[in-house]
């Protein structure tokens, strides 16, 4: 038989609430979330020369990103405080897209899982490149966020099927 599944974040009256991890043993957890930032061909060319106004695009978007998952908890308002181990943010240009790939890994060694910090991570770094590179267009769009792996804690590992969009 199989179990319904249920909302962990809403009480038996149907009211929002932060799950309880007082119990949870700490074990290692890492997370994998990508995005994609659909430039175009001139502000990628700008952002691959380093010349966008605004200063080096990728060295910003970096340190927001780590910033971003840093601050998670306090933007996501039923995510719980976790101690970071390590935040890193990889970019990768596509020239034939005119985009941005961007990945986080986040890891720690806690009660709680780590992809809503990996999915943050991603998403400032996106909003960043967004917020440089917008005097160049208009035209920018963030599409694809999604979580690309996870390992550790009481649902187990869990890794993206391969395709488009999944690595």
């Amino acid at each position: 038989m199989t179990e319904t599944p249920t909302l962990s974040h809403v009480d038996d009256q149907g009211q929002a609430r932060m799950v309880d991890i007082s119990h949870k043993a700490s074990t290692a957890r890492t997370a994998v979330a990508a995005c994609r930032v659909l430039v175009g061909a001139e502000a990628l060319h700008l952002i691959r020369e380093n010349e966008i106004r605004k200063g080096d695009v990728l060295t910003v978007s970096n340190v927001a990103g780590v910033l971003g998952a840093k601050q998670t908890s306090r933007l996501l308002p039923l995510c719980h405080d976790v101690v970071l181990q390590n935040v890193e943010i990889e970019f990768e240009l596509d020239e034939a897209s005119g985009a941005v790939d961007i990945r986080a890994i986040t890891k720690t060694v806690g009660p709680t899982g780590v992809e809503m910090e990996a999915l943050t991570a991603v998403t400032v770094a996106a909003l960043t490149v967004y917020d440089m590179c917008k005097s160049v267009t208009k035209e920018i769009e963030i599409t694809a966020v999604r979580l690309l792996a996870k390992s550790g804690g009481r649902s187990g590992d869990y890794r993206r099927p391969s395709g488009p969009r999944n690595n």
